[in-house]
């Protein structure tokens, strides 16, 4: 007796030429581009997503090194002492302001977390044997610097202050302008407190109590960092 022709099971009906019905088969090719379309387009959001943060970054830097923007970190609330035999600057700036310290900082006692300081801005500024000290409690960490040939420079320098000392000798000074028309040193403080510019700066003996530093540039030749049972 003649045997039956085999019968295609139902579905393992075979996939005729020009059918829609997929195939069982994964088509390898066509799943690896679709990932690397999917991969490109991916990478694609992921760039423009990443062009804002990138011109916010890059114009925060060239603020802060034209020295358009003050201090603009949170202080600890620990001051510290910088000393120099002599500092020579161009493009002399100085007016009043508030730090602030970071939420809840043991350092704020009853101040509120602020601190009434005075702002210095120098353009271009040359340090001869500088001394930077802070009092850790027991111990000081001292930084020294520019004590050779070569002394420290810094551009766009500001600090702000509490207390500064020393013998003093001004440029074209000019006493009273409103801190947000100032122009010398390319900083602006707030509007409706008082201040003075000059074209040139020399201070002597320098000593400063100062609660925050900033620089656009800042070189140390001969840089010492150290702890210490003395400050500067």
């Amino acid at each position: 007796m003649a045997s039956s022709p085999d019968l295609p099971s139902a579905g393992n009906t075979p996939e005729t030429p020009g059918s829609d019905t997929p195939s069982d088969t994964p088509n390898t090719a066509g799943t690896s581009v679709g990932g690397e379309r999917r991969g490109r387009v991916r990478a694609r959001r992921a760039a423009v997503m990443a062009v804002p943060a990138t011109l916010i970054a890059a114009g925060l830097a060239v603020l802060t090194a034209q020295g358009a923007l003050g201090v603009q970190f949170a202080i600890s609330g620990m001051p510290f002492t910088v000393t120099a035999t002599e500092l020579n600057g161009t493009g002399f700036e100085q007016f009043g302001g508030l730090d602030n310290m970071a939420e809840g900082s043991p350092n704020a006692g009853d101040s509120g977390g602020q601190v009434l300081i005075v702002t210095s801005a120098i353009k271009h500024a040359t340090l001869t044997k500088l001394c930077q000290s802070v009092d850790l409690g027991g111990t000081n960490l001292l930084i020294t610097a520019g004590s050779g040939s070569e002394k420290v420079s810094a551009t766009d320098l500001t600090t702000d202050s509490t207390e500064l000392t020393g013998d003093a000798a001004f440029n074209n000074i000019e006493i009273g302008n409103d801190a947000s028309t100032l122009t010398k040193a390319g900083v602006k403080g707030p509007i409706g407190v008082f201040s003075q510019q000059a074209d040139t700066v020399r201070i002597a003996n320098l000593r400063q109590t100062n609660y925050a530093t900033t620089a656009g540039v800042f070189k140390l030749p001969g840089l010492k960092l150290r702890f210490s049972d003395s400050g500067c």
